[in-house]
């Protein structure tokens, strides 16, 4: 899906945010996507345990679609312990239900226990189990609550790159609701909001174009008419090139009219 917007950075130091540990993942590509998934949603640490084909990857660099900062950022960690040590608390993600007695969160419940943690200053971490079985229950049996991930129970099993944009969705929805960053534009508009001085610039050359092609009548009714115009306008929240671009539809229009 398009959509990057390569003039806006992240500053990836601005907040804290949770480590994502991928515990033996099995394949370059996975771990490619992961960063993808991790880049997407403003998540920028990423911790490695024991991946089976090896570290440095070229596929996963392949995978990651330009996240791999985060890959070449990424530590290796030979066992999940070592991977968690300097944390104070870990979450185990699984898309399956486990016999422990462990809180039991959704990734939204989750991410707001996180943010808690790491507003009063605590590291935290959340683990990724392998692309085939998931983390094993020595794994599960590390972390201080799991995060289940409710899906369909007769097909639960996730890829790890799907986990882990599950995860990052709902990080960056939560910063988003908080008001910590603020929403971007839509893709594909060009600019910053139009200013008040030129919206009133368009809006009285546009009356005046209207008038003189007798649209704003009758003259008891022409005030409504130009505050309901007005408020079509400024409902569609236009950016200064969306003026530009509006004055020169109406020119042409003058044009046309010259030649008839």
């Amino acid at each position: 899906m398009a959509g990057t917007d390569r003039t806006v950075t992240v500053d990836r130091q601005a907040e804290a945010a949770p480590a994502i540990i991928l515990v033996r993942p099995q394949m370059g590509e996975n771990i490619g996507a992961a960063a993808r998934a991790m880049k997407n949603f403003a998540l920028a640490e990423m911790r490695l345990v024991d991946p089976r084909d090896g570290w440095p990857n070229e596929k996963a660099v392949a995978m990651s679609s330009r996240a791999d900062d985060i890959l070449t950022d990424a530590s290796l960690h030979p066992t999940t312990p070592a991977a968690v040590a300097d944390l104070q608390y870990v979450y185990a993600t699984t898309a399956r239900r486990r016999d422990m007695e462990k809180p039991t969160l959704t990734p939204r419940q989750a991410v707001a226990d996180m943010r808690t943690r790491l507003a009063a200053g605590e590291r935290v971490g959340v683990l990724f189990g392998a692309e085939k079985a998931g983390l094993d229950n020595d794994d599960v049996a590390l972390a201080n609550a799991i995060v289940y991930i409710p899906a369909n129970p007769a097909f639960s099993s996730l890829n790890l790159g799907q986990a882990v944009l599950l995860l990052g969705y709902e990080w960056y929805q939560a910063a988003l609701d908080d008001g910590d960053i603020a929403p971007a534009l839509p893709a594909g508009r060009d600019g910053e909001p139009a200013r008040f001085d030129e919206l009133v610039n368009f809006f009285e050359r546009l009356e005046g174009e209207l008038d003189r092609h007798g649209f704003l009548k009758p003259p008891e009714k022409r005030p409504t008419m130009v505050r309901n115009i007005r408020n079509l306008f400024q409902r569609a929240g236009l950016t200064g090139q969306e003026v530009r671009t509006l004055h020169g539809v109406v020119s042409a229009l003058i044009r046309r009219d010259g030649e008839d």
